[in-house]
C-alpha cells in the first residue's frame, strides 16, 4: 500500500510540474512510531512537496485512532491559501483562523458519505459566507462516497453577498479565476462588523 501511493504521489508531482499547478491529491493516514494523524499534502506548481495541513478534528470512528493536528497553515503558491480536512468544515473556527491568518482562498479534501452530502454543501457555503472567501471542496466520488464537489465563490449586489455554486458530478473538470483582491474589503468589513461578547 505504501508503495502504491508513493507511486500515486510521483504522478501528482508531476502533473503538477508539467501544468504548473498546486495540487492536494487527497488526506491520507500517516502512521508512524508516535502517532496516527491524517494529513493532507500539497505539491507545488513545481512538482515539489511544500508542507501538509493536519486534521484537526477527528471524526467519530477516527478519534480512538487519529491524533487530532493543532494547528493550521497557510501556503503559498499562486495566492496564499488554506487546508480544511474534510470534517474540519464543520468547526467554524478553522476557517475563520486560516482567513485571518492571510488566506485568499480555502481547499477542502473531503470523504463524505450520501447522508452527509446536503450538510457537508451547506457548511462549505456558510464558511465562504462567513469569512468573504471563495472554496474549492472536492469530495472523493466511489462506491463509498458520492462526489458532489463544490466551488464556492461570492458575489456582491447592493452591499448584499451570496454564494454563486458551481457544482460537480462525476469525474469531471473545470477552471474558474477568482479576482481575489475584491473580496478583501467586504472581509475587513465583516470582521471588523464582530463584536466580542461571552
Amino acid at each position: 500500500m505504501k508503495f502504491q501511493i508513493i507511486i500515486e504521489f510521483l504522478e501528482f508531482k508531476k502533473i503538477a510540474n508539467e501544468f504548473s499547478m498546486t495540487i492536494i491529491p487527497e488526506a491520507f493516514y500517516e502512521i508512524t512510531k508516535r502517532k496516527t494523524s491524517i494529513i493532507a499534502p500539497v505539491i507545488s506548481p513545481e512538482g515539489e512537496f511544500v508542507g501538509r495541513q493536519e486534521k484537526i478534528h477527528p471524526f467519530e470512528y477516527e478519534q480512538d485512532i487519529v491524533k487530532p493536528g493543532s494547528e493550521v497553515k497557510i501556503f503559498n503558491t499562486a495566492c496564499k491559501f488554506g487546508v480544511i480536512v474534510c470534517y474540519d468544515m464543520v468547526f467554524p473556527k478553522v476557517a475563520n483562523i486560516l482567513v485571518k491568518k492571510g488566506a485568499q482562498v480555502l481547499l477542502s479534501p473531503s470523504r463524505i458519505v450520501k447522508k452527509g452530502i446536503e450538510s457537508w454543501q451547506t457548511y462549505v457555503q456558510v464558511r465562504a459566507l462567513e469569512n468573504r472567501v471563495p472554496i474549492l471542496a472536492a469530495n472523493i466520488e466511489n462506491h463509498r462516497f458520492v462526489g458532489n464537489s463544490l466551488v464556492v465563490d461570492l458575489t456582491e449586489n447592493n452591499k448584499v453577498v451570496t454564494t454563486k455554486i458551481t457544482k460537480l458530478n462525476g469525474e469531471s473538470k473545470i477552471t474558474r479565476e477568482f479576482t481575489l483582491d475584491k473580496y478583501e474589503k467586504s472581509r475587513k468589513i465583516r470582521f471588523s462588523d464582530s463584536n466580542k461578547f461571552q
